[in-house]
């Protein structure tokens, strides 16, 4: 490519001929600049994401919108029931192997919910301090690799405020955890739970514990989804 410029320009000055070369090489570079890839890592709401409603493919359609998809490859890595524990284990072959730019760890439902969850009770949650230790083992190995890493805080279990459960209690210390977290290490945070809790004031007149954001208390569904997608959208579209 720079050859040929030069060949087109040999009669130019020395000083044009130069500048026209760096400015035609950064041109080129631009056109075929990799993409950054964003890796979505958590559980099974991030490995729904990608369905026709999921956070992930409404993130697609927004960088469509902006005239942005050719800049970007989003790779969702959720596997259902997974706990932080579970996300240090395949960090790196689901993660790091990819050599991500950007990472949205979205964990902490199963952490809670699986010390009420009738079918998990036997498995079991994540005491506070794996969870913690967890999360800032992950967000270290993370920003290790120069990756932008944003942490989010765990959505909700059920929707309705005046019926709180003791999970719905227990979420609150985890998602406090998950704050904390980011602060210490320095990673971005998304939190999702402030957010979810904060449109289901003023979205759940009836106070249900489905139907507004989920599909079943924890699930998303299209507008809970969009939620994420929105608070998500924040930080991929600086």
């Amino acid at each position: 490519m720079v050859v040929l410029v030069e060949l087109t320009f040999f009669s130019s000055g020395k000083g044009m001929k130069l500048l026209l070369v760096s400015m035609v090489s950064f041109t080129f570079w631009g056109l075929f600049a990799p993409r950054k890839r964003v890796v979505f890592f958590g559980d099974s709401i991030t490995q729904m994401a990608t369905q026709p409603d999921g956070y992930i493919t409404q993130l697609s359609q927004k960088l469509k919108t902006a005239n942005q998809a050719k800049d970007y490859e989003l790779i969702g890595a959720g596997i259902s029931g997974n706990k932080v524990p579970d996300l240090q284990v395949r960090l790196q072959r689901d993660v790091l192997s990819r050599k991500p730019d950007m990472v949205f760890v979205y964990i902490g439902i199963n952490d809670v919910w699986h010390y009420f969850y009738p079918g998990c009770k036997d498995q079991g949650g994540t005491p506070k301090d794996c969870y913690a230790n967890g999360l800032k083992d992950l967000m270290n190995q993370l920003k290790a690799t120069g990756c932008w890493v944003v942490l989010c805080t765990p959505s909700v279990i059920g929707e309705a405020k005046a019926s709180r459960m003791a999970s719905d209690a227990m979420l609150d210390e985890y998602a406090a955890i998950s704050r904390q977290i980011a602060t210490e290490t320095a990673v971005e945070l998304c939190d999702l739970h402030k957010a979810f809790r904060e449109y289901l004031d003023t979205h759940n007149p009836q106070n249900l514990d489905q139907g507004i954001l989920t599909t079943d208390g924890v699930h998303l569904n299209r507008e809970g989804n969009r939620l994420v997608a929105s608070e998500m959208w924040k930080f991929l579209s600086k």
